[in-house]
């Protein structure tokens, strides 16, 4: 039951130093020099040259999710296989529901989504698709069981988006239970209006999906949302940040002290809107919302994490294979999937473009890849960190190696990578989730279902209270 990192360089949020690491069932029991440590029968793990890093949290993933009159490619199986591969050891998937629908109907659907399949540990946010008296009663007891965050989206109009007094609501009722509103954040409506112009123009191509979406919209929705957040005394997560006009709403609200946070992803960091204008349909590939940008808005967001003005770094994924489903939206951009596949190159990407070309430090990188999700989210510090008495999840990565993104060696279960040919610095090497490994020297050696449901603390609990520690059940 014993297991003993030796010769490795463990990285935390706020430290970095060479340090042997004692686990023994689910648990770090020590850190320290190997001598020192009561190790006697331990399984001896050899991290010389390697990074310890603790498990990355990718906070914003759709696994198994209906949308657009089809299913992401990625079950909870396949998809937390692929994030274990990446260096992902925990997931918070979204919920989705629907108006008239119970939210324990709901919740009910997505246990039996990831229930035996997921092979790392995994929790959900909860869609509030209405705010009436019915589902603001039942939020008491789904935010009890653990489930302390609620997504309300701003677009998608007749679909998903809900109004500003659901959004209100919500977050009135999220202050008094203790959960963290979060937001799609685009503004749905004038979306709406300008997607129709460009039908009627017979503009129909997959860049034509950025066209409608402009900037401008999501940096609205922002201020709005927080507008509201200040107006509830409440709290807000703005997730995936693509543009430089929704991180200026977000500055300007965290200098005057409102508790608003906020998201980008790797795609956003990296991948601009000429993606989208690739000949053949091609483009395709690269549609999700908010739409990729003019690449000058990547400074802005690379900066916004190196401040501490966005705090995490969530993959979005929400996978559709190019041929089959993709290709729904020939000749109409509106019937294209919304997503792609990213829950595997998440922890890499934002290691090789941050850490590797300086635009972050070694300790930001887990605290934005790991460290400030599992603070938000109810985690810290059963997550997120490397300490005694913290889950086992661990990360051993090799900065000097390098390799190549492809479709052709990707983990997920799709046709296409949108980083293809991407050349990355550092690799991971092995994964460990509760002291038991899911991948050892790039091998699975996991098992389908031994991911647990996380019951997360209720935002602002105190971090080391005993009776609302988080825990797996």
């Amino acid at each position: 039951m014993k297991k003993l990192i030796t010769g490795g360089i463990v990285v935390t949020a706020s430290d970095t130093y060479h340090a042997d690491i004692l686990i023994e069932g689910e648990k770090v029991v020590a850190i320290g020099a190997a001598a020192q440590l009561a190790a006697d029968g331990a399984e001896t793990i050899d991290a010389t040259g390697l990074y310890v890093f603790p498990g990355g949290i990718d906070p914003h993933t759709h696994l198994d999710m209906p949308f657009g009159g089809t299913t992401t490619a990625d079950d909870f199986e396949t998809g937390t296989r692929a994030a274990a591969f990446g260096g992902t050891t925990s997931i918070i998937d979204f919920c989705l529901t629907s108006k008239g629908q119970s939210l324990r109907e709901a919740l009910n659907t997505w246990h039996g989504k990831a229930d035996g399949k997921a092979v790392i540990d995994y929790g959900f946010h909860l869609m509030i698709a209405e705010a009436n008296d019915t589902v603001l009663h039942q939020l008491e007891e789904i935010v009890d069981e653990g489930v302390t965050s609620l997504k309300v989206f701003m677009a998608y109009k007749n679909v998903f988006q809900a109004d500003d007094g659901t959004l209100f609501k919500t977050l009135i009722r999220a202050k008094e239970l203790g959960a963290l509103v979060q937001v799609h954040a685009e503004n749905g409506d004038v979306i709406d209006f300008l997607t129709k112009a460009a039908l009627e123009n017979e503009q129909t191509d997959p860049i034509y999906h950025a066209l409608t979406r402009p900037p401008i919209a999501e940096g609205e929705a922002t201020g709005r949302a927080i507008a509201l957040t200040a107006l509830a005394g409440s709290q807000l997560y703005v997730v995936h940040v693509s543009c430089a006009e929704a991180v200026q709403r977000i500055a300007e609200a965290r200098e005057k002290g409102l508790n608003i946070y906020g998201e980008t992803c790797p795609q956003y960091l990296t991948l601009d809107i000429s993606e989208l204008a690739r000949p053949g349909f091609e483009g395709a590939k690269y549609v999700w919302s908010p739409p990729l940008r003019e690449a000058w808005h990547q400074d802005v967001l690379w900066s916004a994490l190196k401040n501490g003005i966005l705090q995490t770094v969530g993959s979005d994924q929400c996978s559709f294979n190019f041929k089959g489903q993709k290709e729904l939206g020939r000749g109409d951009f509106t019937k294209i999937p919304n997503g792609g596949p990213l829950i595997e190159d998440r922890f890499g990407i934002l290691y090789s473009e941050g850490v590797h070309r300086g635009r972050i430090s070694l300790n930001q990188f887990v605290e934005i890849s790991s460290t400030q999700a599992a603070k938000l989210f109810g985690l810290f510090p059963q997550k997120g960190t490397i300490a005694v008495g913290s889950d086992a999840d661990i990360v051993l990565f090799n900065p000097n190696a390098t390799r190549t993104i492809s479709a052709k060696t990707h983990h997920m279960n799709v046709d296409y990578n949108p980083f293809e040919g991407k050349a990355v610095q550092g690799e991971v090497v092995s994964v460990l989730v509760r002291g038991e490994f899911v991948i050892q020297d790039q091998k699975f050696v996991g098992t389908k279902g031994n991911g647990r449901f996380l019951k997360r603390r209720k935002f602002g609990a105190p971090q080391i209270s005993k009776e609302e520690e988080p825990h797996v059940l």
